[in-house]
């Protein structure tokens, strides 16, 4: 039985919907010179070297620019993050959805580079501190939490330009600024904040390169990590100073591990898995300082962190208050040689045989959510919020515009009932909000084709579309389990 309340929701991106890339003084992200990709293509990123010639890096972050190129936006590529949803200019329309709904809480995020176009400016932006503003006055109109991630993958351009981003200890300073300022026009109208969005992405997505990630990529990644565990301490710190009423929270991307075997080297295999994946971030934010295996991750590769003994005490005094994650799948983990693999968006190794697997070969697992939801609350004992959850799926529109997506329904249905269960086992549940509850572009591949939403957007991959909002089956299904509390599931 969830508690009385509970809050149900969704959850977008402020690159992924609002659009409006260069309106209002709003300065670049890495994401408006990002391409569109497909399951089978990865997104680009592009740039302009040092003689004006036009080049690509692939998306995922693991390339660097040639000496004095600069990113640009280049006439032959298609960047879909620039338009988004056009939650710019719908957004009263689309909350106006949400709360058809029922929807309790919104979780989205403040682009940072709206509020400071280059990132180290001394005063924000008011045109986009009004934006949110209003936005979330909105919310509040028909009472609808927001949830707000302060840094979901859009630092400014600036800064990853001319300060090498987050290897560079001053966007610690810059962040500070960017949050207090987010504290302080929002006061009132905010209370749950998150810091980074799946912060522990930085480290796991050298893990999809195999073996090719080198030593450097993992000084930089843990480096990285290091300054905005830092950055998020302050955050904390300053959000209760600012407004004691605030709960701020990490945010983890969450994924269940298993040992594909019975194998000792799999069993070990997979705690190490767990530990450098989710438990090493997670314990550093929720306990305010590094686990006792962090050195042995280290030394793997060698690395050596420019870290400060005031650092180490920002840790400790700046522990969230919440532990949130998304969800959408597990992997299993093996020593040995397999020939049924993975391929797909962001997913890779070996298949489990247990379990389906979705168009974009993630698998299906129910079951793994409340494993994680148990594991983590009994390690961390804090409050916890599943705040991305969904199926990324083909719609069809039907001739009367309808649209039948009971795929998503039993996905979403079958991972609540097992939300309910771990609620029932002691863990400490306060929200869910599902992702993409308006359809988005995809973080991963570009595509719209790749829908989740309740929320049906007229836009295809290339940007066409009248931009109309319908409402799906699933519409209609998610209002009834907000007004049953999770127990009318049919």
């Amino acid at each position: 039985m969830f508690r009385k309340d509970f809050m149900w929701g969704g959850a977008t991106a402020a690159n992924q919907c609002e659009g409006a890339w260069n309106v209002d003084g709003r300065g670049m992200a890495k994401t408006d010179v990002t391409t569109g990709g497909s399951v089978n293509s990865h997104r680009l990123v592009t740039y302009v070297d040092k003689d004006g010639k036009p080049g690509t890096l692939p998306g995922m972050g693991n390339g660097t620019l040639p000496e004095g190129a600069h990113y640009a936006v280049l006439e032959d590529y298609y960047y879909p993050n620039h338009d988004g949803i056009d939650f710019y200019h719908h957004y009263k329309e689309d909350i106006a959805l949400m709360a058809e709904m029922g929807f309790q809480i919104f979780r989205m995020s403040i682009s940072w580079s709206r509020l400071f176009p280059r990132g180290d400016e001394e005063t924000p932006n008011e045109k986009g501190v009004e934006f949110y503003r209003n936005v979330f006055t909105e919310l509040r109109k028909y009472n609808i939490e927001p949830l707000v991630t302060l840094s979901h993958f859009d630092t400014p351009l600036y800064l990853e330009e001319h300060y090498g981003g987050w290897n560079n200890r001053k966007l610690i300073g810059f962040f500070d600024r960017f949050a207090k300022t987010c504290f302080t026009e929002y006061k009132g109208l905010v209370k749950y904040w998150l810091t980074f969005n799946e912060i522990n992405n930085t480290v796991m997505f050298l893990e999809l390169f195999g073996n090719t990630a080198t030593d450097e990529m993992y000084q930089s990644a843990y480096q990285q990590l290091h300054y905005q565990f830092v950055a998020s301490a302050h955050a904390v710190k300053t959000g209760h100073e600012i407004d004691p009423e605030n709960q701020i929270g990490c945010m983890i991307c969450g994924i269940t591990f298993y040992p594909l075997t019975s194998d000792p080297k799999d069993i070990m295999l997979n705690r190490h898995t767990w530990e450098k994946g989710i438990f090493y971030c997670g314990d550093v934010q929720c306990k305010g300082k590094y686990p006792t295996f962090a050195k042995r991750l280290w030394d793997e590769h060698h690395v050596r962190l420019d870290m400060t003994e005031q650092d180490l005490k920002d840790l400790q005094e700046g522990c969230v208050d919440m532990y949130t994650f998304s969800y959408y799948m597990s992997t299993v983990v093996t020593t040995h040689e397999v020939t049924e693999k993975v391929s797909g968006n962001f997913s890779a190794g070996a298949k489990n045989p247990y379990l389906t697997y979705s168009d974009w070969g993630w698998a299906l697992d129910p079951v793994g959510l409340r494993y994680y939801l148990e594991m983590l609350y009994d390690r961390y004992e804090k409050p916890m919020m599943v705040v991305e959850n969904g199926l990324g799926a083909y719609d069809k529109v039907e001739e009367d515009g309808s649209i039948h997506d009971p795929y998503r329904i039993d996905y979403l249905r079958e991972h609540i009932k097992e939300m309910d269960l771990a609620v029932k086992e002691g863990v400490d549940l306060l929200a869910y909000t599902m992702w993409g509850c308006i359809d988005l572009v995809s973080a991963g591949t570009g595509e719209m084709r790749k829908r989740y939403g309740f929320i049906y957007v007229d836009k295809d991959d290339e940007g066409k579309g009248t931009y109309a909002r319908s409402r799906k089956d699933s519409f209609y299904w998610f209002k009834k389990v907000i007004a049953s509390g999770g127990e009318d599931l049919d």
